[in-house]
């Protein structure tokens, strides 16, 4: 067939802000999982789905103690547009105040695919494309700027206090609120990522008695199971109606597979997600695990592999630091994860936190060792920093072993080829954190 010229063109059809678009990196973008490497990059958990499982992987009914199926049949039906079974037990899971009338209902939750379409959703709701703007506080999730990006919305940072722990800076961000009335949602995560920083229920007060801003706080709450009791600010909603909060089974549940996330909010700003939603956001195997996984018997799994995860946690955070060329560990230890510093020599050498040699140390280990972490030097305040999920005690075992003897290699030979060696600084540098 002869070409013939045609009137489409690409460049001038697509939205502008898309065409510019950095997409989101996942954690797989890089190395896949082959069945052999150990992935401690994604804040998964190691331990595996909050399900109380039998030998064969069928998992047990917390009623009857008889298998849990899935009617497959029943695929043909569109599945429950509601969830309320879902939302009253994600209630009774954050309610704390149950003998008084001021308790979490349904009617204060969206369900969504994962935490990103809340994210998504409520920018969609209350910022106008080309108008409004969102305030984030980096080093953050990188989703939030990806989703602003794809609806055209811009980014106002006031970055997190470095030199405090990664802490929140309130009246930085309520000087700004007050200077640009055009800011429509305020952004943050706690704990933070890829800080591992709970961020104080002072700090974020502070923000929400802001007298004359009329926008959203929106706190992310996807690790806060992994920080102390009492943590969380879910309930917080029933007294502060511009608050939502937003949680996910993907982490200490173990359940990043089937994508399931919640907001928590008024009830006026829940009916409003859920107006616009797809109307069977939810599919039915979703809904079927996510019901399971919330039942007491597999609340029990997920707080027992929970526990694991805090002892190699701490195991760590004491282990490490006796490894030459390790720093500190920045941020705080609120999550699944720890955030630390790779120096160019060891600590007692004078060592600085560096880097190049950083992105050697993720890359050799990814690709020759294959034990996967994450770098995150390209982050603000994290200079030569490398951000580890907590995995198994195998799993540790392996990292502590693999990550000391490619350190080792390193200063053995000495540095000066190490700027040579770091082949994804600038994929790395417009990289955002999955």
């Amino acid at each position: 067939m002869s070409q013939k010229a045609r009137p489409f063109d690409l460049s001038q059809c697509a939205r502008p802000n898309i065409l510019k678009l950095h997409p989101y990196r996942c954690a797989r973008d890089d190395y896949k999982d082959d069945g052999t490497n150990v992935l401690l990059d994604a804040n998964e958990n190691a331990y595996g789905p909050g399900l109380a499982l039998k030998g064969n992987g069928t998992a047990v009914n917390g009623h009857t103690n008889e298998n849990t199926d899935i009617d497959f049949l029943g695929l043909n039906r569109y599945p429950d547009p509601h969830q309320h079974d879902l939302k009253e037990k994600f209630c009774r899971l954050r309610n704390t105040k149950v003998h008084t009338d001021k308790t979490l209902k349904p009617d204060n939750l969206f369900c969504g695919v994962g935490s990103d379409e809340a994210i998504d959703a409520l920018l969609r709701c209350f910022c106008a494309p080309g108008k409004d703007k969102i305030l984030t506080c980096p080093p953050t999730y990188g989703m939030y700027a990806v989703s602003a990006d794809v609806n055209d919305l811009a980014i106002v940072p006031v970055p997190l206090n470095v030199e405090d722990g990664f802490s929140l800076q309130p009246k930085q961000i309520c000087e700004r609120l007050s200077q640009d009335p055009s800011i429509k949602m305020v952004y943050i995560c706690s704990p933070g990522n890829p800080t591992a920083s709970l961020i104080s229920k002072d700090a974020i007060q502070e923000v929400l008695e802001h007298p004359t801003w009329n926008g959203i706080v929106v706190v992310d709450e996807a690790y806060i199971d992994f920080s102390p009791d009492g943590s969380s600010l879910a309930e917080w909603v029933l007294e502060w109606p511009n608050l939502v909060v937003m949680q996910t089974l993907s982490k200490a549940f173990g359940l990043a597979g089937i994508r399931l996330g919640v907001a928590f909010s008024s009830p006026e700003i829940a009916a409003l997600l859920n107006n616009m939603k797809a109307p069977y956001n939810i599919s039915s195997p979703t809904s079927a695990i996510a019901n399971a996984a919330l039942e007491e018997q597999n609340l029990k799994v997920m707080r027992d592999n929970r526990q694991k995860i805090i002892m190699q946690r701490e195991r760590m955070q004491l282990e490490l630091p006796k490894i030459p060329g390790i720093g500190r560990f920045l941020g705080g230890a609120d999550s699944n994860f720890l955030l630390v510093e790779i120096l160019d020599q060891p600590k007692d050498q004078g060592g600085k936190p560096h880097n190049p040699t950083a992105l050697e140390v993720y890359e050799t280990m990814a690709g020759k060792r294959g034990v996967v972490v994450r770098y995150r030097g390209k982050e603000m305040g994290c200079a030569g920093c490398l951000r580890v999920t907590v995995g198994t005690e195998k799993e540790v075992d392996r990292f502590l072993q693999e990550i000391k003897d490619v350190l080792h290699s390193i200063y053995s030979r000495g540095n000066s080829d190490v700027q040579a060696n770091g082949q994804t600084a600038q994929k790395e540098a417009n990289e955002v954190i999955a």
